[in-house]
Order: C-alpha cells, then sequence, then structure tokens
C-alpha cells in the first residue's frame, strides 16, 4: 500500500460537518435503494461518489480511475463481490478502503478473508457508522474532525429508488428466468427487503434462496414471491 495518500485524496479538508471531504467513493451495487442511502450519506459527508451496478461496470471504472473508497456489494448480477475485493486488493497501489457490504451476516468473514477492510451490513441507514467505518479504514497519517451527533444520523432512502428496485425484480421473474436467475433475484430481494424493512417479503426471498440451493425451486415460492413483489408496486411501495 502506497504511503501517500495524495493520489486518492483532494487537497479539501474535511470538517466536523463533512468529515469525508476530499475523497472519492465508488458503490458497487446493483440496488438502487440501497445506493440512494450511500448517495445521501456520501453527499453530507462530503464525499463525492460513483456508481457500478455490476462487476463489468466496476472493472471499466477502476480502470480509468482510482477512489479512495470502494464498496463492493457481495451478490451481484454478474457474479460475486468477493472476487473483486481479492483483486482490488492485491493491486499497487492499493484502493486505501475497501470495504464489503451485504444483507447477509454471515458473510463477513468470507469478505474479510477476501481481504475486505471492513464490512458494513445491510441496512445501512447510519451516517455515523457508515462515516466511522470509511474514517477507520484510511490509513494512519489525516486529521478528521469529530462526526455529526446522532441527531441527524437516520438517512432515508428516496422510495422512487425502492419502486425501480421492485420493478427490476418483477421484470425478471416474470421472464421465465433460470434457476441460477431466480437465485440472484432471490437474494436481491432479500437485502431489498431488509433494509426497506418488509418481514414478509424477506421472508419469502429467503425461503426462495433455500429452495433454489437445494435445486427445488418450484414454482409455488416464484409465484408467491412475484405476488407480493406486485403488490407492493400496486400500492406505490409504501411498505
Amino acid at each position: 500500500m502506497t504511503d501517500d495518500l495524495s493520489d486518492f485524496i483532494s487537497a479539501r479538508e474535511p470538517t466536523a460537518v463533512r468529515p469525508l471531504q476530499g475523497l472519492t467513493v465508488l458503490v458497487v451495487e446493483d440496488s438502487r435503494f440501497a445506493c440512494e442511502a450511500m448517495r445521501l450519506m456520501c453527499l453530507r459527508s462530503g464525499a463525492r461518489i460513483r456508481r457500478a451496478d455490476c462487476l463489468a461496470s466496476a472493472r471499466r471504472h477502476l480502470r480509468s480511475y482510482r477512489p479512495t473508497a470502494l464498496i463492493v456489494d457481495l451478490g451481484l448480477p454478474d457474479g460475486s463481490g468477493l472476487d473483486l475485493i481479492r483483486d482490488i486488493s492485491t493491486h499497487s497501489p492499493r484502493v486505501p478502503v475497501l470495504l464489503a457490504t451485504s444483507g447477509d451476516a454471515s458473510a463477513e468473514g468470507a469478505a474479510l478473508e477476501a481481504g475486505a477492510d471492513a464490512f458494513l451490513p445491510k441496512p445501512i441507514e447510519s451516517l455515523s457508522a457508515f462515516q466511522r467505518m470509511i474514517l477507520g479504514a484510511l490509513p494512519t497519517g489525516r486529521l478528521i474532525a469529530a462526526v455529526p451527533g446522532p441527531e441527524i444520523d437516520l438517512i432515508t432512502p428516496d422510495p422512487l429508488a425502492l419502486r425501480d428496485d421492485l420493478a427490476h425484480a418483477a421484470d425478471i421473474l416474470n421472464d421465465n428466468a433460470d434457476e441460477q436467475t431466480l437465485d440472484y433475484i432471490a437474494r436481491f430481494l432479500s437485502g431489498l427487503a431488509l433494509s426497506a424493512h418488509d418481514a414478509p417479503l424477506q421472508a419469502a426471498a429467503e425461503a426462495l434462496v433455500r429452495d433454489c440451493h437445494s435445486g427445488h425451486a418450484t414454482a409455488t415460492p416464484v409465484n408467491r414471491i412475484n405476488g407480493l413483489v406486485r403488490d407492493r408496486l400496486a400500492a406505490g411501495s409504501a411498505f
């Protein structure tokens, strides 16, 4: 790892209100709802943000520039975020902050073993926790001001981003998806429901994940989860 952070951090100094000022964050996340939460956190913290929605897009971004912080969702449409973390963790110069995120808390060990500096569990809602995670992973040598207090801590993403995610899932579910695609969209919906605090949808998605894993993803659980997604779209995603 390089000892000089000047290649990754601009000259703009952090403040108590914007402790991530001068940093650039690349978020590799297929959920617009989850990414919207991180966009708002970066905006309030002073960091610039870019988004990649799959591994291929992330690799294109990284060929063009090197962010200060890379946040990688582990479940992506074209593969596992663990593969990207393994690759980036061995690059020189290395991205200063390399974080993994997932709604599956049991994935933390695999993420750290792959080379992530830390694991950011979903739902991502706390501004101060988000800031501390990035600041705590930065190499020493940068003076950081205190983070804001809990009175401005909770971040609520735009519900339109949630609706976009649900519409995306509905399109895939209605497209005679194969078992591998069903497994992906079930995990996608499980993480989305966790972030949206939708227990019925999360339970249905996790049941479909188990069925896919056992090789018994029948029409019944698929139709059930499709119905739940359609109900939420019809209701305007008001969970």
